[in-house]
Formats: structure tokens, C-alpha cells, sequence
């Protein structure tokens, strides 16, 4: 007889659906497994607000269209960012259409779904994302980059508007967004591998996360919008790389297809 796992191993998991029905069969499919307890099955804002109030999830599923109509999960996500900002958010998405991944990401998404991929895939999605990675594709987080790269300067800042990071910090930033590796970092600020490893390590600490893909996609969802009068700023994220195609594929937190 297999041993039952202990109950800290077990991710608690909100599901929100725009229908009833399609709520529920998600729900009891996760159910099904051992590595999952369900702790909400909501159809709307308020239900998902109130849910979480009443059992807070490690976790929740939120599909991008919900009752109160077309995207309004969108909106859901920047609530919960601030109402409950420990429940890791993966977002339903009909398409991966760029606008849309882009957008859940900087609403404060830890991973994009995409409908037309397994179930199978979906309980490694949300296995991941509790771990603390980010879960989207090689396609996915190209888009993002290419969406940090349409603004300049960046500056990464609290909700004060205070910035986080020194000038420094924030090129060190700009580079990892452009997919350099540590030595091409080096090159390009005229610094050495070991001091650009003690920058990201600081930088790392100073935000409170983990890895690369993770830093850019905070960069994305805290950047302040700087006016286009400043645009000719130096620490700007239009650079283009040859090395960024390769190095996304060695971003760890990135998951393919």
C-alpha cells in the first residue's frame, strides 16, 4: 500500500473558470491527484476574492475571461497581486497571442496555460510554479523581452515609486533582458565576470527573487514609465543581441513546449 504523503507536500489550488461546469471538471480532475488539494471553485471576482479569504491557496488557476466578462481575469490578477500577494497566479489564455502573455505577465502572472496543452502539462505547470519558477516557453518569454525592449529608460521601483536599484544595478538589469551571458555583461559594462556575479547576486537579494527569467519578468511588471522626452537616456533596453536566441534556451526557469 503506498504511504500517504505528508501534508506539506500537498500544493493547495484555487481554480476559477468562466463557467460553472468547466470550473468543476477542473477542480475534480485535480482533485484526482494525490499532489493537489482544491481549496476553491469560483466562476467570478468575488467568489475568488472570497475563497481566498476563507482558505488561502499556494496556487490558483485563474482563467483569463471569467463572469464578469471578456479579460476581466486580467483585472482579477492585479487584485490578487496586491490582495494576496503569496498565492502564485497561472493564467488561462484561449492563444498565446503576444499582447495577452505580455500583459499577464506584468499584471503579476508566475506562468501563462495555454488551453490547448495537456492536463498532464498543466499539473507540472502548477508543480512548477510553486516551486517559485516561472512557467512559459521559449516563444512566451520572447515576447517579453521584446516588450522590454520597446521601453527606455527602465527603472525598477516600489509602489512609493522609490527606485530599488542603483544605476549600475539597473544596466546590469537592461543586459539580462537582452538574453548576455555574464561575460558578455562584463564586456559590455567593462566589468569583470566575478563583479557581474556579485551585481546579480545583490540584485537577486535586493528583490527577493531567484533567476534570471524571473528578474526580467519583475523588470517588466515594476518598471516605472519614463515620458518619451527621455528616451535618449543611456540605460535604455533597445539593444539588440545576437546572443539573446541562445540565451534564453539556458534561462532554467524557462519551460519549453
Amino acid at each position: 500500500m503506498r504511504s500517504a504523503q505528508p501534508s506539506e507536500s500537498v500544493i493547495s489550488v484555487l481554480v476559477a473558470d468562466e463557467n460553472r461546469m468547466g470550473c468543476q471538471l477542473l477542480a475534480s480532475s485535480l482533485q484526482r491527484n494525490s499532489n493537489f488539494r482544491v481549496v476553491g471553485c469560483a466562476v467570478s471576482m468575488v467568489e475568488v476574492l472570497h475563497a481566498l479569504k476563507e482558505s488561502e491557496a499556494q496556487v490558483a488557476v485563474i482563467s483569463a475571461n471569467l463572469q464578469e466578462g471578456p479579460l476581466s481575469g486580467f483585472k482579477l490578477l492585479r487584485e490578487l497581486r496586491i490582495a494576496h500577494p503569496k498565492t502564485r497566479v497561472i493564467l488561462l489564455l484561449d492563444s498565446s497571442e503576444r499582447d495577452l502573455v505580455v500583459d499577464a505577465f506584468r499584471g503579476g502572472a508566475r506562468g501563462v496555460f495555454n488551453r490547448s496543452q495537456s492536463f498532464k502539462l498543466l499539473c507540472k505547470c502548477i508543480a512548477c510554479v510553486n516551486q517559485g519558477q516561472i512557467w512559459a516557453n521559449t516563444n512566451e518569454i520572447q515576447f517579453v523581452l521584446e516588450a522590454l525592449g520597446q521601453v527606455a529608460p527602465l527603472h525598477i521601483v516600489n509602489a512609493k515609486g522609490k527606485s530599488l536599484l542603483s544605476k549600475r544595478e539597473e544596466e546590469v538589469v537592461a543586459c539580462v533582458a537582452e538574453g548576455l551571458t555574464n561575460r558578455e555583461i562584463a564586456k559590455q559594462l567593462s566589468l569583470s565576470e566575478h563583479t557581474v556575479k556579485n551585481y546579480l547576486f545583490r540584485i537577486f537579494d535586493k528583490l527577493g527573487i531567484s533567476g534570471r527569467v524571473e528578474l526580467v519578468l519583475y523588470a517588466l511588471s515594476h518598471r516605472e514609465m519614463v515620458s518619451a522626452a527621455h528616451a535618449g537616456g543611456q540605460n535604455t533596453l533597445s539593444r539588440k543581441s545576437p546572443a539573446r536566441e541562445s540565451a534564453l534556451e539556458a534561462h532554467s526557469s524557462v519551460v519549453p513546449e
